[in-house]
């Protein structure tokens, strides 16, 4: 693997952004509505609420982390669907760049475009809403990596499907994060969900960070057991990811289907 060729495709990515504020705009838009939105949405609840329970840092970071989450995903995605709506896929599978390298390159491209949102959302919380990220302890930062973990999965192995699919089957992609977060706890505890749901919910890593995250908050100890769980699932999904990703491009490179990429259904 050459550092030269995964740095390309955040590159690419990079004179994309430079020339189109169309592009640059929702890096921080939708996060910035979203943390006004939840933001004053959690100021209300703890105006009516008559406990000690905090809202900001249980709800409002919940949201964040959770947006956090879904651009680390988006982040992938985009740079993909970036060469398959200029038509550039196949041109990139011309050039010497091999599919370990690709993905790298689509990683790399999302750390960037994730951490800019997450810098946006950071400071409208803490400036506007007083969320300290300082409640969440020696935590706060492998329960960044575990949902950012997860975020490259769910990116890598989205990617796969519409590659198999074609361009058309990008709308599969957008609603996930949607779909994952009843089952992902994100602003319930896990107990509200039925017992069958519960099930589903111990599959997914945010499930039990979310879960810490409400169990710190609240001053109670995060057991390192589900920690450990949370990381050790979130690696099986990149691994899993990559393994289906790899399948679906050999099988694209194979049946000849990478050559006749365009904006329809393949079959």
């Amino acid at each position: 693997m050459k550092l030269s060729r995964v740095i390309a495709i955040p590159l690419r990515q990079f004179y994309l952004y430079r020339g189109s504020a169309a592009r640059v705009v929702p890096l921080f838009a939708w996060v910035t509505v979203d943390m006004i939105l939840w933001g004053f949405m959690t100021k209300f609840l703890g105006g009516l609420a008559r406990t000690s329970y905090r809202f900001v840092p249980a709800l409002l970071g919940a949201v964040l982390f959770w947006d956090f989450m879904t651009r680390v995903m988006q982040g992938v995605t985009t740079a993909f669907f970036e060469d398959v709506w200029s038509r550039n896929f196949l041109n990139v599978f011309a050039s010497p760049i091999t599919m370990p390298e690709y993905i790298a390159g689509l990683l790399a491209s999302s750390i960037v475009t994730s951490s800019i949102g997450l810098v946006v959302m950071i400071a409208v919380a803490t400036m506007a809403f007083g969320l300290s990220f300082g409640v969440y302890g020696a935590m706060l930062f492998p329960f960044v990596m575990v949902l950012f973990l997860f975020g490259m999965a769910l990116g890598v192995g989205t990617t796969a499907i519409v590659l198999r699919l074609g361009p058309a089957a990008e709308w599969f992609v957008w609603p996930i994060p949607a779909i994952l977060s009843p089952f992902a706890a994100v602003y319930y505890p896990l107990s509200t969900l039925p017992a069958p749901l519960q099930w589903i919910s111990r599959l997914l890593p945010p499930s039990y960070i979310f879960e810490g995250m409400r169990a710190v908050v609240a001053g109670h100890h995060f057991p390192l057991a589900m920690l450990a769980a949370a990381f050790a699932l979130a690696f099986a999904y990149i691994l899993l990811a990559y393994w289906f990703f790899a399948r679906v491009f050999r099988h694209a490179v194979r049946t000849g289907l990478i050559a006749r990429y365009s904006a329809e259904t393949i079959s």
